[in-house]
């Protein structure tokens, strides 16, 4: 009991050393530390969010045929090597004709929302103006971009497939070429000047008629200075080869030309007059030699009625005058003539009569008679035409107009109607004259006849008969032969012997040592001096012609 009352003090003592809490009202306007983070958080995420709604550039969407190389969140859209945008999505049209590629472009390239901005994917490439995009290889495609100059502005644009071959930030001029056809030119086919690389071709579309093709080129700054209203272009694609009375010459402009064609121009004689205005048109020739010819006058179309064969006469080929090019053959075709019961080969012409010279179109301009009565001036004094050969390896043959006196034909110069043909009404008609193969053929022809009539077969047994005979002579001969032999060849031989001996005999008395030598040597020397002898005494009578009556006389001591 006395424990129990000892332990309940202690208890009361503990209880008594305790201070009661106080009770603290607490402040409900100030914060806790804990939530000054999350709205610190808070507040840097909204204004980075602003920032970039601030900073986001627009959205465009561009349609293309494939989404090759393309991947959304990866692919860039760039400018000269720098980005401007991001690929964020791909999706296929609602027909699955073409894609859709969603760009996210940034806030300073807002001009390329410009209505005629353009886009293309940057592959790699291998186009006539040569090989592009090797740097897709290694870093993946690339969406291609060029500004637009239009203010109004889009968000859909139907990229390219082929990037542009001129952008337009180049410096030179545009002209339009047309052309009969497009040869073996493409786009990127370079034009050259001089066989320097100026520029190059940027498109090329069919005309609308179909007959013809329309080609544009880009020249580039300062070339385009080169460039006038009197320039002519031309092909120079693969190689020009021309065999002529000076040889064999062979042009071309660079190996580049060979395989991928091109274009090149140059003014005649140097004269280019002022410069071409942009989209300036001119005609494509085919050749250097068309391109640089001189203008011709108006064409005279002649009507030429050939009676014999135009094997190789086609259209395009040449009508010379005595080897100067007056024309060209336009048509070939055949014709019946109920009244003479034949056909004709009426052959159109077109003639340039201005390229007869200056003088010539004087007196065309100054003449009081109609072209009918000038041509048959020239007809009476024998101008035809005729066809000749003019390339022995491939057959083909052109028309020569000439003088042929012998030959004056005994029509006039005509009118033909070729109703139904090329340029119909009244044509100029020409005579025709047959060609020299035709002649040679016809005399060909009359030397065979000839020697059809000639009797072969009797001939033939003729020199048979002849040669039996001649093999009996010959017989005779060998017989005769052979009787000689054995008759007159010892005699002959005997001869032949008697011979060597006098010769043998000749030798032995005319030689040096001979006797006979030494005796006719000494015969020549008394001759000699017989002769000094009768000289003196000839010289001594011419002095003293009496001593032949009265002797010599005797010298006085």
């Amino acid at each position: 009991m006395t424990e129990t009352t000892g332990n309940t003090g202690n208890k009361g003592e503990s209880l008594e050393a305790i201070p009661e809490p106080v009770k603290v009202k607490q402040r409900d306007w100030i914060p806790s530390l804990i939530w000054l983070i999350p709205i610190i958080a808070a507040l840097i995420g909204i204004s980075l969010a602003v920032n970039t709604w601030i900073q986001r550039g627009p959205e465009i969407t561009i349609t293309f045929s494939s989404a090759e190389g393309l991947e959304p969140g990866k692919t860039k859209v760039k400018y000269k090597e720098v980005d401007i945008g991001t690929v964020q999505s791909i999706t296929l049209s609602e027909d699955h004709a073409y894609v859709l590629v969603t760009v996210l472009l940034k806030k300073e390239a807002k001009s390329f929302t410009a209505a005629d901005s353009r886009f293309w994917v940057v592959r790699p490439r291998v186009v006539g103006s040569g090989v592009s995009g090797l740097s897709t290889l290694l870093f993946g495609s690339y969406v291609g971009a060029e500004a637009g100059v239009q203010k109004e502005k889009a968000d859909r644009f139907t990229g390219l497939e082929v990037p542009p071959i001129i952008t337009r930030d180049a410096s030179g001029r545009q002209y339009v070429l047309h052309a009969r056809d497009i040869g073996s030119l493409d786009i990127g086919s370079p034009v050259y000047y001089r066989r320097i690389k100026v520029g190059q071709v940027t498109a090329y579309d069919l005309d609308d008629d179909g007959k013809g093709i329309t080609v544009r080129i880009f020249v580039n700054a300062p070339y385009e200075k080169f460039v006038g209203i009197n320039t002519r272009f031309w092909h120079a694609s693969g190689f020009d080869m021309q065999m002529n009375a000076s040889g064999f010459t062979l042009n071309t402009q660079s190996l580049a030309t060979v395989i991928l064609g091109g274009l090149s121009f140059q003014a005649p004689e140097e004269i280019s007059g002022p410069p071409a205005k942009e989209n300036t048109a001119f005609v494509l020739a085919e050749s250097q030699t068309e391109a640089l010819k001189e203008q011709d006058t108006e064409a005279q179309i002649v009507l030429l009625d050939f009676k014999q064969s135009v094997r190789g006469l086609a259209p395009g080929a040449e009508v010379s005058f005595r080897g100067l090019v007056l024309g060209q053959v336009k048509s070939v075709g055949i014709e019946y003539d109920s009244g003479q019961q034949e056909f004709s080969m009426p052959v159109l012409v077109e003639i340039y009569p201005g390229r007869l010279g200056r003088k010539f179109i004087e007196y065309q301009r100054q003449s009081k008679f109609t072209p009918q009565q000038r041509l048959q001036f020239m007809i009476d004094r024998g101008l035809s035409a005729q066809l000749r050969t003019g390339n022995l390896i491939t057959g083909q043959v052109y028309v020569a107009l000439d003088f042929f006196p012998k030959l004056v034909p005994a029509r006039k110069a005509g009118s033909g109607n070729m109703a139904g043909r090329e340029g119909t009404g009244s044509l100029l008609q020409l005579p025709t004259v047959p060609s020299s193969t035709d002649e040679i053929q016809t005399q060909v022809s009359e030397i065979a006849l000839k020697l059809s009539k000639v009797p072969f077969d009797q001939i033939a047994i003729e020199l048979q008969q002849s040669l039996k005979s001649f093999k009996g002579t010959l017989d005779s001969a060998g017989q005769l032969t052979e009787k000689l032999n054995n008759d007159v060849a010892p005699e002959i031989t005997l001869a032949m012997k008697d011979v060597r001996k006098t010769l043998t005999a000749a030798e032995r008395t005319l030689a040096e040592d001979a006797p006979l030598q030494q005796d006719l040597r000494q015969t020549l020397q008394e001759l000699t001096r017989a002769a000094a002898s009768l000289r003196i005494l000839t010289d001594y009578l011419e002095r003293h012609p009496e001593a032949v009556l009265r002797g010599k006389r005797k010298d006085n001591p």
